[in-house]
């Protein structure tokens, strides 16, 4: 069964940095592309980042690039986005998820507020 948890969120000022974590576990984590998502109140779900199963290759979406930074340590099954230069419309909750994988999250997520 995959398991995902995601830790590491907070409230912090605009401007501010936080680092989210993701455990994994259930599957070969070294084997999937992950992703993170994330959903603002009253919003709909949005894709944040995506990593290549080595970690070699990395996308953003418009909205974060030059800001946030995915990584990942396949020793450690653990997943990883280095938040910088936060501002309040970044406020949501934050998701992890397998690259290929459709629909709503299916983990708890880790709550991120920015405000002042």
């Amino acid at each position: 069964e995959v398991q995902l948890v995601e830790s590491g969120g907070g409230l912090v000022q605009p401007g501010g940095s936080l680092r989210l974590s993701c455990a994994a576990s259930g599957f070969t984590f070294s084997s999937f592309g992950m992703k993170w998502v994330r959903q603002a109140p009253g919003k709909g779900l949005e894709w944040v980042s995506g990593i290549n199963n080595v970690g070699s290759a990395r996308l953003y979406a418009d909205s974060v690039k030059g800001r946030f930074t995915i990584s990942r340590d396949n020793a450690k099954n653990m997943l990883y986005l280095q938040l910088n230069s936060l501002k309040t419309e970044d406020t949501a909750m934050y998701y992890c998820a397998q690259a290929i994988q459709s629909g709503g999250p299916t983990s708890q997520g880790t709550q991120v507020t920015v405000s002042s």
